[in-house]
């Protein structure tokens, strides 16, 4: 095993979860009303719901990604959240040219965040992990 693989992934898991819990401690109070308003602009049914969905699977699969505790799961859910978000709330193809290029960057964004996500499931938490305590790597 590569020496750098365990704290390599660790740093990794650290990086990606700082996205997610605070976006979704932000969308807690006083938040919650622009996110669904948000939510809302964008057509989706039942916003306040989807605003709720969206802060649980933000803290509570960040936080799991983060302290490495069925880290495959928490990633893949993590990558499918980002994924939809991705296509929904940055659909820069439907925009008008002037807003094209900034929703295609984050877009873009969004899909390197789902790469790392899934090499996180694919490859696990690494040693440094709740998953990984007592095995050497998970």
């Amino acid at each position: 095993m590569n020496a750098l693989q365990n704290p390599l992934t660790l740093i990794g898991r650290i990086l990606l979860a700082y996205l997610f819990i605070p976006a979704g401690i932000g969308k807690l109070g006083a938040g919650f009303a622009g996110t669904a308003g948000y939510i809302a602009s964008k057509g989706l049914p039942m916003p306040e719901v989807l605003a709720a969905i969206a802060i649980v699977i933000e803290i509570g699969a960040g936080i799991a990604l983060l302290i490495g505790f069925k880290t495959r799961w928490a990633a893949l859910l993590l990558a499918l959240f980002t994924l939809g978000a991705a296509l929904f709330f940055h659909n820069y193809w439907a925009l008008p040219a002037e807003q094209q290029m900034m929703q295609q960057l984050m877009f873009d964004k969004n899909l390197g965040i789902v790469g790392g996500l899934l090499a996180i499931a694919a490859f696990g938490a690494g040693a440094v992990s709740l998953d990984g305590r007592g095995r050497g790597a998970a």
